[in-house]
């Protein structure tokens, strides 16, 4: 089993994309996503060429792809970025039957220091849906800080939850 992770390429977007169309209901309720507040799935694609045609250091999101033998099959991505002070991270499994098989942990430890050095970032915040256990214990096993549990609408496709604020800082 060869875990690699590595920048977002044209070529991954319809992968992204499936992940987020093609989904159950259930699974994006359970992550905190207002379904009505999804955008048509073309803006997402085009948000993300976008993303991909500037800088690096001038995106509001960059997306880490994570690779299980030479497959893609799953993400990270930093949003919120204040470059040179912080970003937001988000972590996604593609596939329901590598859920909760601590790849998540493994891949969220390979991104890290991409996302710290590509924004020269002092810390990373992760404000996981507080009823999805998951990534709580994922962040929680890989040395994040709690901060605190409150309510929030953490993006623009969720709907108000509670969340896990952690944090870590680099080094």
């Amino acid at each position: 089993m060869h875990l690699k992770v590595r920048d977002l390429e044209l070529s991954d977007i319809p992968l992204l994309l499936d992940y987020w169309y093609n989904n159950t209901d259930d699974h994006l309720v359970g992550m905190g996503v207002d379904l009505k507040k999804m955008p048509p799935r073309k803006a997402f694609e085009n948000m993300l060429e976008i993303q991909l045609s500037i800088p690096i250091i001038m995106r509001q999101s960059y997306v880490l792809i994570w690779m299980l033998d030479e497959k893609p099959v799953g993400h990270s991505n930093i949003n919120q970025i204040e470059y040179g002070h912080h970003a937001n991270l988000h972590l996604h499994i593609w596939e329901k039957e590598l859920r909760k098989s601590g790849l998540g942990r493994q891949f969220v430890e390979m991104s890290l220091p991409k996302f710290f050095k590509a924004m020269d970032l002092e810390y990373i915040i992760c404000e996981p849906y507080a009823h999805n256990p998951a990534p709580n214990k994922t962040l929680e096993k890989l040395g994040f800080t709690f901060i605190k549990k409150y309510t929030t609408i953490p993006g623009s496709i969720n709907f108000e939850q509670e969340v896990n604020q952690w944090r870590k800082g680099k080094g």
